[in-house]
């Protein structure tokens, strides 16, 4: 069991004036509240480095933290520890006879398992242990919009490099936000985007599929096979129930997922019944790489799909299907595209690499690994005021917790919402 600092957990009696502190006299970012139905407080969390602090704020009068501020006060509550495994570690303790108050893993906030070591075996010091959920974890996120249903299914996690992920964005700063590994990676999910309508089901991206070699996978920290198959077997999908597979463009981490091997070896369309849908410039760009652009453009991935006479091309923003719009925002690659998706009056945006995670709402928090980086803050600035005006529904693809979310502003200050599932 190899333990680092996740966290300090501190009980709070006035929260506004708690994190008034933090915020005006330290300087520092105190991120939205998650409720954590199962231990009865709102948590508040202020990244600190590569560890964080946890403001904890009593829902109900009988919670722990309720009761620990009624008799001693606001302050300290406990240290909370991350382990990889967290019931390998709780079964270690026991073996070592230490005292524990959940001898099993619970839900805690952020997604996380979470379980607690008594004082007394700790030498007075309440320790929490904490597992970060998997990237890889395949629950799918449901939710209506209008007349459609909106699914955002996993492929999985991977790793990129922090600071091409960042650009010119200092790692002092964005490390706070999602911490890197000791290969300076840091971690990610993707994401793809499924759309029911009385017109047919279509499928935006499809992650990285299971083709990439060992050693790019490696680099790349893609990990296991048939993950995106998976998640949508869980959201009660198989691969024959899309009609339509929409790029946003085809980078091996947005469309690796469109072709599978057979047994034979052969490469053929993972989706059997769809048509794919493509920017034809984009197919061009892919189709002739350079130097810049080469290792993320993976001919495997889609030339098998103009072979086997599945691709088709358009050429301007349009309409898809009723409902289901493309917006070239360039930057990213020449030809990015996202995809609005509206109805009912409601309006959902797939934003693909232009925001890739909650960490990139900020204008010019823009990736290195961007051509046209300056296309892409034009293009974002525009977008992101539009989003929190019209309160857009966001689909991050890349973010490895949260899948969905409404981008909020509070006194110059953005942060994201997310969608409960």
């Amino acid at each position: 069991m190899r333990a680092v600092l996740d966290h300090i957990g501190i009980a709070v009696g006035d929260l506004q004036k708690a994190t008034a502190f933090y915020l005006d006299a330290l300087g520092l970012e105190v991120e939205p509240p998650e409720e954590v139905p199962s231990q009865k407080v709102r948590a508040h969390f202020i990244p600190v480095g590569r560890s964080a602090l946890e403001l904890l704020e009593p829902t109900s009068p009988d919670s722990t933290i309720a009761k620990f501020v009624e008799k001693r006060g606001p302050g300290v509550h406990h240290v909370t520890l991350r382990v990889e495994n967290i019931q390998a570690a709780l079964d270690q303790l026991k073996a070592r006879g230490v005292r524990l108050i959940d001898e099993a893993p619970r839900p805690g906030a952020e997604g996380a398992l979470v379980a607690f070591i008594h004082p007394a075996a700790a030498h007075g010091v309440l320790v929490e242990l904490k597992q970060k959920p998997e990237h890889t974890e395949i629950r799918p996120l449901r939710t209506s919009l209008g007349g459609f249903q909106l699914i955002s299914v996993n492929d999985g996690a991977l790793k990129l490099d922090g600071g091409a992920m960042f650009g010119t964005v200092p790692r002092v700063m964005w490390e706070k936000r999602i911490p890197a590994d000791d290969r300076h990676r840091i971690g990610l999910s993707s994401r793809p985007l499924v759309v029911e309508a009385d017109w047919g089901r279509m499928l935006i991206d499809c992650g990285c599929g299971d083709k990439m070699a060992p050693k790019q996978a490696d680099i790349y920290g893609i990990e296991g096979s048939g993950r995106l198959d998976r998640s949508l077997e869980a959201a009660g999908l198989g691969l024959d129930a899309f009609d339509v597979v929409l790029a946003s463009h085809l980078h091996f981490d947005h469309f690796g997922g469109a072709t599978m091997r057979t047994g034979s070896g052969a490469l053929v369309p993972r989706f059997p019944k769809a048509e794919y849908v493509i920017r034809a410039a984009e197919w061009e760009d892919a189709t002739h790489p350079h130097e810049r652009n080469r290792a993320s453009y993976i001919a495997d991935d889609f030339v098998p799909l103009k072979a086997a006479g599945v691709a088709s091309f358009y050429e301007n923003d349009q309409e898809i299907r009723p409902g289901v719009r493309v917006v070239r925002t360039g930057g990213h690659t020449g030809q990015h595209t996202v995809i609005y998706v509206e109805s009912g009056g409601r309006t959902a945006v797939f934003t693909a690499d232009l925001i890739p995670t909650t960490a990139h709402i900020d204008d010019p928090w823009i990736m290195g690994y961007d051509l046209f980086p300056m296309e892409t803050l034009n293009f974002k600035r525009r977008f992101i005021r539009e989003a929190i005006d019209r309160e857009y529904l966001i689909f991050f693809e890349h973010d490895p917790l949260v899948p969905a979310g409404y981008i909020r502003e509070k006194d110059g200050r953005r942060f994201v919402e997310p969608l409960r599932g």
